[in-house]
């Protein structure tokens, strides 16, 4: 059998970026190593994860493209659930994401907004699926 175990994302800065999904969503700290180059969070079943990009870069010796606020997202989002999109979204881009879509409601009744965390990957904020 497979399992979904983590989504690592490369980051300039780990600290940084672990310290920004802590006070934007409430994430606990599970690990970082003494070199701050790689964490991870406690965001419930599946475990999110960060990496420098210099610990990437060792990892990956033909390169890789470099997440940034500056160029459009990848085609790829982070989906987080809650019971208040509005909120959460105020919360997240208090601490620095920027607003990409605001709360709207989908003909199947679920609450979605966009945002991008502070090395731009693309984030969505939803109500659970009914």
């Amino acid at each position: 059998m497979v399992k979904f175990g983590y989504t690592i994302l490369y980051v300039e800065n780990v600290e940084e970026s672990i310290s920004f999904y802590e006070n934007a969503f409430g994430f606990s700290r599970k690990f970082i190593t003494p070199e701050n180059d790689y964490a991870e969070l406690v965001t419930g079943e599946t475990t999110l994860s960060f990496a420098s990009n210099e610990l990437a870069a060792q990892n990956l010796k033909d390169g890789f493209i470099e997440s940034t606020l500056e160029d459009k997202p990848f085609a790829i989002e982070i989906g987080f659930i809650t019971e208040d999109v509005t909120e959460t979204v105020q919360k997240a881009t208090s601490f620095g994401a920027v607003l990409v879509k605001e709360p709207t409601q989908k003909p199947w009744g679920q609450i979605v907004a966009y945002i991008r965390d502070l090395n731009g990957f693309l984030i969505e904020i939803c109500t659970e699926m009914k």
